[in-house]
């Protein structure tokens, strides 16, 4: 399905960016896999001549222009870029927040996105099959308290594949935005244990995610489900969806 397609995955050193990076490969996609963490040689290795390790900082535009160079170099061009690169932010009661607190959340999961994007742009316009996909979080459309950093990014992000999706398509590039809900793992894990946290602190009030929340009683999804669907938004059945958010959250959101 993706044969003679190259990637750029940001996020890649580990979590839902490996998966993702697997999958592609598997498909018959070449991948760049980018990070700041040293985690991405262990999962570009594991996929042999169909894999590459860049380190990206996607917070430094130098550092992804260099990212993306490489990678055009290794491979012979780019044709789908997948900005997985994220921070959860801090979980404090918005009062209780700095500016950089929030600017720090927006830079790796909003700006770092846009960067990407800028970058690799060229590139994509001369594929025949090119595609961004976005990861964001349900949290861009139905935000938790004492999460406001990480709301702000991920309804950025939303903000971000809408326009590139214009921006884009008279080009032939499609642009959409993946949604997951909780997802398996330790970063789903360590929110929950942040929010318990706050119920020892004065005047905050921990928030829980519960079956109520969902359509489905098995909400929480693997990242292989999550992997899937961006392999599916890269491939040649999905060139009339663009400008899309598209939730693997068990119903979770509804718009």
């Amino acid at each position: 399905m993706l044969e003679n397609i190259t990637a750029f995955v940001t996020g890649a050193s580990g979590g839902i960016g490996r998966e993702i990076a697997h999958t592609f490969a598997d498909h018959g996609a070449s991948v760049a896999c980018a990070a700041r963490s040293d985690g991405i040689y262990e999962t570009a290795g594991a996929l042999g001549e169909q894999g590459l390790a860049v380190e990206t900082d996607v917070t430094d535009e130098a550092s992804i222009e260099a990212a993306v160079a490489e990678t055009v170099e290794t491979f012979g061009g780019l044709d789908c870029l997948v900005n997985n690169a994220g921070v959860a932010g801090p979980t404090q009661p918005f009062d209780r927040l700095s500016p950089d607190d929030i600017q720090e959340t927006v830079a790796v999961n909003t700006t770092g996105a846009a960067m990407c994007a800028k970058h690799a742009s060229d590139h994509l316009r001369a594929s025949e099959q090119a595609s961004v996909i976005n990861i964001g979080s349900i949290g861009g459309k139905q935000p938790y308290p004492n999460r406001l950093p990480y709301a702000i990014s991920k309804m950025g992000l939303v903000g971000v594949t809408r326009t590139l999706s214009r921006e884009l398509g008279r080009d032939d590039v499609t642009v959409n935005t993946v949604l997951p809900g909780p997802v398996e793992g330790d970063r789903i894990e360590d929110v929950i244990a942040k929010q318990e946290r706050l119920a020892d602190v004065e005047d905050a009030e921990p928030f829980r995610i519960g079956p109520d929340d969902f359509a489905l009683p098995d909400y929480t999804a693997s990242k292989a489900e999550v992997a899937e669907q961006v392999t599916f938004l890269a491939g040649p059945n999905a060139r009339r969806i663009t400008g899309q958010e598209i939730g693997v959250d068990g119903g979770a959101t509804w718009y």
